[in-house]
């Protein structure tokens, strides 16, 4: 692992921490918003006790009108100078109704090594390590799932395939179902579905369909540590958010990017589970002990690790 991250593991592993634990109160009450808001806040007010000069290049709240970690903003009380990538809560309707796989997530790298996205959508297709170098973004889905189900030994009928289930996605729907591979559609949360193609245990081959592009940019940093490969282009709906790009110094907005275009330095990915998922176990309170699971990945090693912390609340059940 970097050093410089070796140095502030355990502080910024406590950042997606507190978010979880914050949001995790909030867990089956129908207040995704809330749910929200209070790991936005943790994340802040923990990143405010760092010795980092954190700059925020992929935040959230612009498309959902949810609370924000804004682009621009300045986290840390000084340090080394950091880009940073949140989500502080992937899957916010999962949390709300208490189902699995709700996340919160943190991307860091050194200064300039994450691209700026704006809050549009982006095509992606993702696959894991086998994968890498077979897949392009611009061809047929049935040339990709040919060339992933033979990088794999497969067949393209035993290839796991995972699409968020949205309406834009009925002509991929219908295309996978007709070639024949398995389609494993999901509600919500296309980091999650980025990182589990990347661990072969998970039996996930293929991401392909559009979704937010900084949910794009952080999944990139997760697949990168895994050896795996990410693609996409930004879908450009009209001039204002041509214009939005241009102001993030994006140039070429039809542009293909490659992994090296999502992340170029080295990189840190961090998620802790809310709700118990496929890849985490969720937040666990009893009585005033707290229990968090967390992932985390460094793109310079390809080492990955799985973190399992307890501590005690304080008399107001707070974590920080």
């Amino acid at each position: 692992m970097s050093c410089f991250f070796r140095k502030l593991l355990i502080d910024l592993t406590s950042v997606t921490e507190n978010a979880a634990i914050e949001s995790f109160k909030w867990v089956g009450k129908n207040e995704k918003f809330k749910a929200d808001e209070a790991a936005t806040f943790a994340m802040r007010k923990t990143f405010d006790n760092l010795q980092v000069s954190g700059t925020v290049v992929i935040g959230e709240g612009e498309m959902d009108e949810a609370p924000m970690l804004y682009i621009g903003e300045k986290l840390g009380k000084g340090g080394i100078e950091l880009d940073i990538a949140v989500d502080p809560l992937e899957g916010t309707t999962l949390a709300a109704k208490n189902l699995p796989n709700s996340l919160t997530i943190l991307a860091v790298s050194l200064k300039g090594g994450l691209l700026h996205a704006p809050d549009i959508y982006m095509e992606k297709i993702a696959v894991g390590k086998e994968g890498r170098g077979k897949i392009d973004i611009n061809a047929p889905i049935e040339d990709n799932l040919a060339a992933v189900a033979k990088a794999k030994g497969k067949s393209i009928e035993e290839l796991v395939v995972v699409v968020l289930d949205r309406q834009r996605h009925e002509e991929i729907i219908k295309k996978v179902q007709n070639l024949g591979a398995r389609l494993r559609l999901i509600s919500d949360g296309d980091v999650l579905a980025a990182i589990l193609v990347g661990f072969e245990e998970s039996n996930v081959d293929l991401l392909i369909g559009s979704g937010g592009a900084p949910e794009g940019v952080l999944a990139s940093v997760a697949l990168k540590c895994l050896d795996g490969e990410i693609q996409g282009k930004f879908v450009i709906e009209d001039s204002k958010q041509l214009k939005r790009c241009q102001e993030m110094g994006i140039t070429d907005s039809k542009k293909v990017l490659f992994m090296d275009d999502f992340v170029s330095k080295d990189a840190l990915f961090i998620a802790t589970g809310v709700t118990d998922g496929e890849l985490l176990k969720g937040v666990c309170i009893k009585d005033t002990k707290v229990t968090t699971n967390s992932l985390i990945m460094d793109t310079k090693r390809k080492e990955v690790y799985f973190l399992k912390k307890s501590r005690y609340l304080n008399p107001k059940r707070e974590v920080y």
